[in-house]
């Protein structure tokens, strides 16, 4: 039976478009095993706020210092949710946005050219975005087996465009300190935005790995270290902290 260590800080994962909470479903037994409360929020991806909101309200559960983990868009989530959450004592940043105060997604995204994969989006009636099933392999999960790369697809959930346009409030890596894993290969978010945004919110470790945008997936073991890293490193400050 797996216990939670109570030394151990909290693990709050946020997902990113076109996915839900199942795609941490390789990285949550890592990081149980060493003993961590591990918690997916499930978001609707209707709204910037409606996100943060969700999000707050699993971080308001967590009983003690708390690990807050944003994929993709999950980035952004975690920018704005982590802000004013006293227990929030790191943030962990996997190929992901992370806006600073005042910026919109749509903003951010453009500082650099297109990654090849976005071509592939297609809006619906509504004004939500989905990425085309047929190239999902391809543009979102090129290194994940393709018959689980199928069932992602299927299983994708759209992102509403105007989240492209809702500004950041908060940008809590300011605040708090932050780790980010880029993946050199992902064709959802360019890389080189990916490595621009991990020096601008000055990440305490950076890892770079040849992994698409799904790197949560495919390389699991190396997005379980990096959080594992974060738990350790801001444990110790917490507990000196609450001691003082």
């Amino acid at each position: 039976m797996l216990r939670h260590n109570r030394s151990n800080p909290n693990i709050v994962l946020v997902h990113g478009a076109w996915a839900d909470g199942s795609s941490w479903s390789k990285v949550i037994p890592l990081l149980q095993e060493k003993g961590y409360n591990v918690t997916a929020v499930q978001i609707t991806l209707t709204s910037l706020a409606d996100d943060v909101a969700a999000t707050r309200r699993v971080l308001a559960m967590q009983n003690g210092p708390t690990i807050l983990v944003g994929h993709s868009y999950g980035g952004v989530v975690i920018t704005v949710a982590g802000a004013n959450a006293s227990n929030v004592t790191g943030l962990v940043y996997i190929s992901a946005y992370a806006p600073d105060e005042g910026e919109v997604l749509g903003e951010l995204n453009g500082r650099m050219p297109a990654a090849s994969g976005q071509v592939n989006l297609r809006p619906d009636a509504e004004g939500f975005l989905w990425v085309d099933p047929k190239a999902f392999p391809e543009s979102f999960a090129q290194d994940v087996d393709p018959a689980q790369a199928r069932v992602m697809s299927s299983v994708q959930k759209p992102l509403s465009a105007s989240v492209f346009g809702e500004k950041v409030t908060q940008a809590a890596w300011k605040s708090k300190p932050s780790w980010y894993l880029i993946s050199e290969d992902d064709r959802m978010v360019n890389p080189e935005l990916e490595r621009f945004m991990a020096e601008r919110i000055g990440a305490r470790e950076v890892v770079s790995i040849p992994a698409s945008h799904a790197s949560l997936v495919s390389h699991p073991g190396e997005v379980a270290r990096l959080i594992t890293d974060a738990a350790n490193a801001t444990a110790k400050c917490y507990s000196n902290q609450v001691t003082q």
